[in-house]
């Protein structure tokens, strides 16, 4: 039991180390601002055109007749052509 005691507060120890380590960069480290370029080259910035998407073709449905008293009749989409 003694041995697992040591281990926890040895853990325990170097938790707190890392914490004070990060509060200690925190503290003492200021970032600095610096500025920046970046090159692009020249045929990123040309606008290439874009065809637009094709749309779906519109499909009316097929009415029935109405006299049509079958409950088993369905309605058929067929193309107009």
């Amino acid at each position: 039991m003694p041995t697992l005691i040591r281990l926890v507060l040895a853990l325990v120890f170097l938790g707190c180390l890392g914490l004070v380590g990060m509060l200690a960069l925190t503290i003492l480290v200021t970032p600095t601002q610096k500025q920046v370029t970046v090159k692009i080259p020249q045929r990123e910035l040309v606008l290439t055109p874009v065809a637009p998407k094709p749309q779906p073709q519109v499909v009316e449905a097929a009415q029935l007749p109405a006299n049509n008293d079958d409950p088993n009749a369905k309605v058929v989409n067929t193309p107009d052509d």
